[in-house]
């Protein structure tokens, strides 16, 4: 029994040492074995997942359950749900040097699986920033700052603060920010203003200007109702002068409906005398059109009791030879035994001068001797 004592006492001194040696290589192999696998590694539903191997990204998967062996593998979780962001600033200086603050907050989202391409391309730069909240949030809340100072830089004091101005603000800075956050593969969304930040001073002014604002509004409604007041009494006065006058225009109404039957009844007789001169007219005008088509029946019979002279002349001017000897028959047959014939020099027109008391003949037409006969020149 002595003998088995030692050697059990061996035994188990030999079977502590094996379990330390054993804690000792696991404690010191543990820290570089999870950089040769990954057992169940949860992906969850508002989550993606970065698969690593050999310090490349070798997948972006979606939520699930993942397992991998292999040399320096690993997985890692990026956060698809909104990191809220708020900042403030109160050194922001308008474009007409006034000096006022904002509050800027908004929602700010990292790539997802639909974006998957970003995370590929950005990760080596901004890996840290899709892993962690803070860095995230920082990042967002100094990009918002640059974002409010080039926007209210661009405008007045009015046109950052008062009415709708307050809305283009806001969008202004989304549109701006959202650029800015871009670069980093950021998604910015449900960018607000709620507040804008005044100096003492700057409240002051302001408070003078509406309460001005305010007196100006009272005295012209004070103005308005002394208006609708003086209108008021105008309108009674208006409703007595009228009153008066409903006599006056109904009698004046009634009077002119009487000229007006007046009037149609001398119109009725302008229109009868009308008619009758139309009439009269209108025999006027038929004897007028039957005394000139007896005019035109007249012209024409004229023209046909014309005709054969009208012949005569035109065979007078295409012959003149035939012309010449009607000319000297007529002449011919014109003279008489009494008649007196007296010759004149060329160019001159015969004169048949009637015998009378002292008239010496000539010439003795009741001669049976002919006597020459000058022929004067046919007429041209």
């Amino acid at each position: 029994m002595k003998d088995r004592l030692p050697a059990l006492g061996r035994s188990v001194r030999t079977f502590l040492v094996v379990i330390v040696v054993f804690i000792i290589l696991v404690a010191v192999i543990l820290p570089f074995a999870n950089q040769f696998y990954y057992l169940f590694a949860r992906v969850d539903q508002n989550q993606v997942g970065v698969r690593f191997q050999g310090g490349k990204i070798l997948d972006v998967v979606g939520p699930g359950v993942y397992s991998d062996v292999g040399f320096f593998v690993e997985i890692k979780t990026v956060s698809s749900q909104a990191v809220p962001f708020s900042v403030r600033d109160e050194e922001i200086i308008t474009s007409d040097k006034q000096r006022i603050g904002l509050v800027v907050s908004g929602d700010v989202f990292r790539p997802d699986l639909a974006r998957r391409d970003l995370l590929l391309t950005l990760w080596p730069q901004y890996g840290n920033i899709f892993m962690d909240d803070e860095l995230t949030k920082t990042r967002v809340q100094d990009l918002a700052r640059q974002a409010m100072k080039v926007c209210v830089g661009e405008r007045t004091f009015d046109d950052a603060i008062i009415g709708d101005a307050r809305d283009d603000l806001r969008a202004c800075i989304d549109d701006e920010l959202s650029q800015l956050a871009e670069n980093y593969g950021l998604q910015i969304e449900n960018v607000v203003v709620p507040e804008v930040v005044l100096s003492p001073e700057v409240q002051a002014a302001l408070d003078s200007i509406v309460q001005s604002r305010l007196a100006t509004e009272k005295a012209a409604q004070d103005k308005l109702k002394a208006d609708a007041e003086a209108a008021a009494a105008q309108a009674a006065k208006e409703g007595e002068i009228r009153v008066a006058q409903a006599g006056i225009q109904e009698e004046a109404r009634q009077q002119t409906i009487l000229a007006q039957l007046e009037l149609e009844r001398l119109q009725a007789q302008q229109s009868v005398i009308e008619a009758e001169k139309a009439n009269e007219l209108l025999a006027a005008q038929e004897d007028l059109a039957i005394q000139e088509a007896l005019a035109l029946a007249a012209v024409e019979q004229a023209k046909v009791d014309l005709a054969q002279e009208i012949l005569l002349a035109e065979l007078y001017a295409q012959n003149p030879d035939y012309l010449m000897l009607q000319m000297v028959l007529a002449n011919a047959a014109a003279l008489k035994p009494t008649d007196k014939i007296i010759f004149t020099t060329e160019g001159m027109t015969p004169t048949i001068v009637i015998p009378g008391p002292g008239i010496v003949p000539t010439v003795d037409t009741t001669s049976t001797e002919t006597l020459p006969v000058t022929e004067e020149p046919a007429p041209q």
